[in-house]
């Protein structure tokens, strides 16, 4: 019953209250331009991830999207909620299916679609950047895309991510950021050049 209750009625309830959220904000998209058939690396922090799928449908309508999501039991919730959403995942982190997704990502990116990626998951720390995004990237040579959201009006968890809910009947700024290719950076330089155009347009 617990199993149940986690996997699928608690997403089902989780994605109309998303929804509702959404429905009920004043939205506003800093989005740039981009080529609508080439495949991205999208990311986010951990603690903004709830209305990105809204963020990536507006800027790719009809695009596919894969995000890695733990194979932690406690990624099921997730990954049923973003489901609900239109985001398809990709089960696997760094710290379990590492490989697995490692794969997988690689495949829908060569198959031309999108993969979605928080770099501080699943456990953290808050704004720490993971290796696994940048040998995605050099490996593919796929550009990425740095995703925010920042709500008016929000409830903020005390969890590692301080994840954030915006309340209805406020304001959410959406902001993507130019594509940008890691190729010709070390590791290090890599992972810190993600961290500081995250922290940009991130909730603090």
């Amino acid at each position: 019953m617990k199993l149940f209750l986690i996997t699928r009625v608690v997403p089902f309830v989780l994605q109309l209250f998303v929804r509702f959220i959404y429905l009920t904000s004043k939205k506003v998209f800093h989005h740039p331009e981009i080529d609508l058939n080439e495949p991205f690396i999208v990311t986010f922090w951990h603690g903004e991830l709830l209305m990105q799928p809204f963020n990536y449908k507006k800027i790719k309508p009809k695009g596919k999207v894969s995000a890695m999501i733990s194979e932690h039991k406690d990624g099921e919730a997730i990954t049923r909620t973003v489901e609900y959403l239109g985001i398809d995942s990709i089960r696997g982190s760094s710290t379990r299916g590492g490989a697995k997704a490692l794969i997988g990502a690689i495949k829908e990116l060569k198959a031309g679609d999108d993969i979605a990626i928080t770099p501080d998951g699943p456990r953290g720390p808050r704004h720490s950047v993971a290796d696994g995004i940048v040998a995605i990237s050099q490996k593919t040579n796929a550009r990425i895309l740095i995703f925010n959201c920042k709500p008016t009006k929000y409830w903020q968890f005390n969890s590692w991510d301080k994840f954030i809910v915006p309340k209805p009947f406020g304001k959410l700024e959406f902001f993507i950021q130019e594509p940008f290719d890691l190729n010709s950076l070390e590791i290090d330089e890599a992972k810190e050049l993600i961290k500081k155009k995250l922290l940009l347009n991130s909730m603090e």
